[in-house]
């Protein structure tokens, strides 16, 4: 065993309490092991005044880390899964997909108004297109104001930027045990959640022969499995986290159903289907899904989108 196992994490509240989560795991699993924290500052963390859409690329949030992790400056990295390109580059994989948590996205709202109940031209915060496109198809009356920074930094911003309502991930609210802010959790039907909402990823170097077996007793299988799927689907269909892509599955008495979606930065056409199968084939469902959407007009969407971003 090595002297000292490093973690790698980006340094907001709610990515050291991933962190520190996944150190403690392993320390209840391996006493005897040093295991510390490496913060890393990211692309994503250093431009704060630019949509992220309008930053670019994939893996704004994980790139540098994962570089740290290629070139051997620390030996397992934590992300939220959500923010992991559908490419993991060559030499890492994923290590661990521990047990998931509340997928879904909430409403947080200055005055405690549910959705359906913020008035006509309601200001609400988001930073993601996914986000936006469907609070925008299902009430076309509202604005969206394009915010960005940490959880803690977008909750204040909903008095100082004077909005009606931000929406955010229920995982990092009930992380940062603040629950008591939401004012409504967002069902399926108006918010289809991210890829890998509410899921930890735990990246490592392949075929390390340390950190595999460890992280191996972190890993919970339903949650790797229903990711994978999600993935899959995202994969497909050439995504990044910046368009407005959406994908949700569960797995049910060895069935996996999965939702998808892709939506118009306006959210004026949405198209969404589900598909279900078999539990041991998710990844397969995945792309089946995928299909099933580009058969229905999304590609002629993320074309548009793409000629839109360059």
């Amino acid at each position: 065993m090595p002297a000292s196992i490093k973690i790698g994490t980006r340094a907001s509240k709610l990515a050291l309490w991933q962190a520190n989560w996944v150190q403690s795991a392993l320390n209840e699993k391996f006493p005897d092991q040093k295991i510390e924290l490496v913060t890393i500052k990211t692309k994503g963390d250093k431009i704060l005044d630019v949509p992220l859409a309008k930053v670019g690329g994939k893996g704004l949030f994980v790139k540098e880390i994962e570089q740290a992790l290629l070139g051997g400056r620390i030996d397992l990295a934590v992300h939220s899964m959500k923010d992991m390109p559908a490419e993991i580059p060559d030499g890492l994989c994923i290590g661990a997909v521990p047990q998931r948590e509340d997928p879904a996205d909430v409403l947080v709202a200055r005055d405690g108004l549910a959705f359906s109940k913020l008035k006509r031209g309601a200001l609400i915060g988001t930073s993601s297109l996914r986000r936006a496109a469907q609070l925008q198809h299902a009430r076309p009356d509202i604005s969206i104001v394009p915010l960005r920074g940490n959880l803690d930094t977008r909750l204040k911003k909903l008095q100082t930027e004077n909005l009606d309502a931000v929406v955010l991930a229920a995982a990092g609210i009930k992380r940062l045990e603040l629950t008591h802010r939401i004012t409504e959790y967002l069902q399926a039907d108006i918010m289809l959640p991210a890829v890998g909402q509410g899921a930890l990823c735990i990246e490592m170097r392949q075929d390390d022969p340390v950190i595999g077996p460890m992280l191996a007793a972190l890993d919970h299988p339903d949650s790797r499995a229903v990711v994978l799927g999600e993935r899959a689907f995202l994969k497909r269909l050439g995504g990044s986290c910046q368009v407005p892509i959406a994908g949700h599955g569960e797995i049910v008495t060895a069935t996996f159903a999965l939702t998808g979606l892709v939506a118009d930065v306006d959210g004026s056409r949405l198209i969404k289907a589900t598909l279900s199968g078999p539990a041991d084939d998710t990844e397969a469902i995945g792309v089946q899904l995928a299909e099933q959407l580009i058969a229905r007009g999304a590609d002629k969407i993320l074309e548009e989108l793409n000629i839109l971003e360059h």
